[in-house]
């Protein structure tokens, strides 16, 4: 519990010891004689040290009330409370100080040159400390006394224990490296108590050990304590002493052994050769095999001349080893044969992935341009889509289909620029970076490499910047020369594909960002995922759970029911092991020997999953007022959104709710305010405006919605209400509006327009600038539905509401 002094309280002096040489005569007046002092006394806290009755000891307060207190005592000479705090605080409670102190009196009082005062003070009897308060000028507090057995019970045994204390003290003194004087007024205290009190005070123990010793109400228990106090301080110095002598011992033995080595070299040298030479030959054999350039090979050689010069147990000897054997192990200029032919490559991409039909041109074209040229700078490319719609999986199907090694590197929580970069040969348990750890496990210099979660890496000043260290790398006009600090020569990663994947670019360093050539992976619609488990999925799980591809089937309606009602997700991970789950229920079956049904029915899935996970709102068949179908996109998929209206007598106010977010609601407000700006187009009466409350509301309360793409939703459902028009039940829409009455164009129509064919929905009113996205949808896909472009607002409502 002992604690630094924070300048506040009054504290021990360093090296300004009062030594007391008492005499017997002198301990029966300090320690037996009665001391008249009132049951409540003025306390004086103290930090780092405490007082025992009978010592001395000089104590510097800087705290204003501790200054005043003695102060006032040393003029009006009257005695006081000293006691120890257990929690260094500038402001004690009774919670922060020792039950136990001692009544004291001031012997001397002067002012220091920092502005602190030093008291000498003499501690006579020990006090119980009860409460605390706070006075005009200091602290008060109610004591009561504690009784001391003046004699010891075993007169024999405690003169055996303090002429033991006071001989051991002595020789920790001498220890300590103290001044001889300090010895010499020990052996001159000739009470055993006040000695007994004195080296208390003075062991090198925290302060709750002191002040234990002097709760003891027995001198006989208080000169034990103080005795195995002097033998724990006397063992440290011993320890310190062994450790320094072990210090010399294994100097000398170094030394020693070093001459006895360069004496068996010596030796080894007139017998033939030494292991040292037999390492340096074997890796010189190694170096001749090598294809690299002149200034790689001129760095070996010096390299490999320090290692002939090092001391074979010296550390330095297995650090140089290692270097050179990494120089060995990595491929420079050595390249696996590419296979270029593209109608392989597009077959491998083909079988292993379905859709994703950007990311494989991008390959093929890169494929292309080398089988022309001969030899190009790699591209940097950065795969960003959700989790589990197959970035890390892809660069397994870029290798294969270019015959390249692969190898991957996972940056999420990376922290350290080292990792990068690796570290200085200077430094221990150095090591080269994961970079080039990579290359030397690829076994060659164009791997496929596949940089994971490169938005997951962390930015830590102290380690330094990771994300800066992969500037370097993923630069095509830097990376032909990427140093690596434990190689400390510049290696070439030009040939090396780069491939980085994220969920996201707002992580990225913008630096960063700019050198990788963006490929998005949005996510699968429902029908790719289909596709995806007909013909990945399923099988795949058949051959890993011991069936074969005949034993179990799934129909179309049993993999949609799972993918509507079991899983909602961009990838296709969470379908995968939903599809595992149920084939698991099927190998049970199948262990137990019982037979079981080959198809799998979509009835099935509620015993075997559980009830459905997810539900998807519907769209009603009939025709409603202030009720309008929009089209919403998610990370996960496109759904349906509905946006209802009513209207009640008021002053013309706008009601929001649904969880709506800023940019929805000034969609919202910014509808409302162009309708009553323009009600006669509209057929709308301006006094129903006037004297009418409206209020929107977005169904699904709980999820968060955002965005401007239901700004035309929102406003041919405010017509409808006010107009009293029906909307027709098979038109839903999406566009953002702006204040001049015209309809902008807005993203994710693909998810958009494929939620609401599975919601029967067989019109969509959309922007005209959206044009170009409904012809990049597969026409299977939008079968059977009709698009309607418009430019302006008012192009909605013949479109949608029903005409009474």
């Amino acid at each position: 519990m002992s604690k630094t002094n924070n300048g506040n309280g009054p504290k021990l002096l360093a090296h300004a010891e009062v030594i007391p040489v008492v005499s017997k005569e002198d301990e029966s007046f300090l320690l037996d004689e009665e001391v008249q002092y009132s049951d409540t006394l003025p306390i004086l806290p103290v930090c780092d040290v405490v007082l025992f009755p009978g010592i001395i000891l000089p104590i510097a307060a800087s705290r204003k009330t501790s200054i005043a207190l003695l102060k006032e005592a040393s003029k009006k000479q009257f005695l006081i409370g000293v006691v120890t705090q257990c929690d260094d605080v500038a402001e004690p409670e009774l919670d922060d100080l020792f039950g136990v102190g001692v009544v004291a009196r001031i012997l001397k009082v002067m002012d220091l040159p920092d502005g602190s005062t030093m008291a000498v003070v003499q501690g006579m009897k020990r006090i119980k400390l009860k409460s605390l308060l706070m006075g005009d000028h200091y602290y008060y507090g109610r004591v009561e006394p504690l009784p001391e057995l003046p004699k010891p019970k075993n007169a024999r045994m405690f003169r055996s224990n303090v002429s033991m204390a006071r001989k051991r003290y002595t020789e920790l003194l001498k220890k300590r490296d103290n001044s001889p004087e300090s010895a010499v007024g020990v052996r001159n205290i000739e009470s055993d108590r006040i000695l007994i009190n004195y080296i208390a005070s003075h062991l090198n123990a925290d302060v709750a050990s002191k002040v234990e010793i002097l709760e003891m109400d027995s001198y006989d228990e208080r000169a034990v304590k103080v005795v195995v106090g002097i033998d724990a301080e006397l063992k440290f110095f011993a320890l310190q002493e062994e450790i320094q002598q072990r210090t010399r011992s294994e100097m000398d033995r170094q030394q020693r052994e070093y001459f006895l080595n360069q004496q068996m070299r010596v030796i080894q040298d007139e017998l033939g050769g030494s292991p040292v030479d037999q390492d340096i030959q074997a890796l010189q054999a190694r170096a001749d095999k090598k294809k690299w350039s002149k200034s790689v090979a001129e760095t070996f050689q010096n390299e490999l001349q320090k290692l002939t010069r090092a001391p074979v147990q010296s550390p330095d000897y297995t650090v140089q080893y290692n270097y050179l054997d990494l120089m060995l192990d990595l491929p420079w200029d050595y390249c696996s044969n590419d296979d270029l032919r593209i109608d392989h490559a597009r077959k491998v991409l083909d079988k292993d992935h379905y859709g994703i039909e950007k990311v494989k041109e991008r390959i093929l074209e890169h494929i292309a341009v080398l089988s022309l040229r001969g030899d190009m700078k790699s591209p940097i490319l950065c795969l960003v889509g959700p989790p589990g719609t197959g970035k890390t999986s892809l660069g397994k199907s870029i290798a294969n289909a270019m015959g390249r090694r692969y190898v991957r590197m996972a940056l999420g929580g990376l922290h350290d620029e080292s990792e990068i970069r690796g570290h200085r040969r200077t430094y221990v348990g150095a090591m080269p970076g994961r970079i080039v750890q990579s290359l030397k496990k690829a076994g060659t210099s164009n791997p496929v490499f596949i940089l994971d979660e490169i938005d997951k890496v962390q930015n830590n000043a102290f380690h330094g910047d990771p994300t800066s260290a992969l500037l370097e790398v993923l630069d095509p006009e830097q990376n032909n020369a990427f140093h690596d600090n434990y190689l400390d020569i510049d290696y070439d990663l030009s040939k090396v594909l780069f491939i980085a994947t994220a969920n996201s670019l707002a992580n990225i360093q913008p630096a960063l960002l700019d050198r990788m050539e963006i490929i998005s992976l949005d996510g699968y619609i429902h029908e790719e995922k289909l596709e995806i488990a007909r013909h990945y999925l399923v099988p795949r799980q058949l051959k890993e759970h011991g069936f074969s591809g005949r034993e179990i089937s799934f129909p179309k309606d049993t993999l949609t029911a799972i993918i509507n009602d079991y899983t909602r997700e961009a990838g296709v991970r969470q379908l995968e092991k939903t599809i595992a789950k149920v084939v698991r229920r099927r190998a049970v079956v199948k262990a137990a020997g019982d037979s079981f049904a080959k198809t799998v029915k979509a009835t099935e899935l509620k015993e075997m999953l559980g009830l459905p996970i997810h539900t998807s709102e519907h769209r009603g068949r009939q025709a409603k007022v202030g009720v309008v179908t929009g089209l919403a996109w998610t990370a996960v998929c496109g759904e349906i959104l509905f946006i209802e209206s009513s209207i009640s007598h008021g002053k013309s106010t706008l009601s929001l709710t649904g969880n709506l977010g800023d940019v929805m609601k000034e969609s919202a407000t910014l509808a409302f305010e162009y309708l009553k700006a323009n009600a006669d187009q509209f057929g709308v009466k301006y006094d129903d405006l006037e004297n009418s409350n409206l209020h929107i509301h977005v169904p699904e309360g709980a999820t968060p919605k955002d965005g401007p793409s239901a700004g035309i939703t929102m406003f041919v459902a405010m017509v409808s209400a006010f107009s009293h028009r029906k909307v027709r039940p098979d038109v839903a829409m999406t566009g953002e509006i702006t204040l001049r009455g015209a309809v902008t164009p807005v993203g994710g129509i693909k998810e958009k327009i494929l939620a609401a064919k599975r919601a029967g929905i067989s019109q969509i009113i959309l922007s005209i600038d959206n044009q170009r996205d409904i012809e990049d949808i597969a026409p299977e896909y939008i079968a059977g539905m009709t698009f309607h472009y418009i430019t302006e607002m008012h192009e909605a409502l013949p479109l949608a509401l029903v005409e009474e």
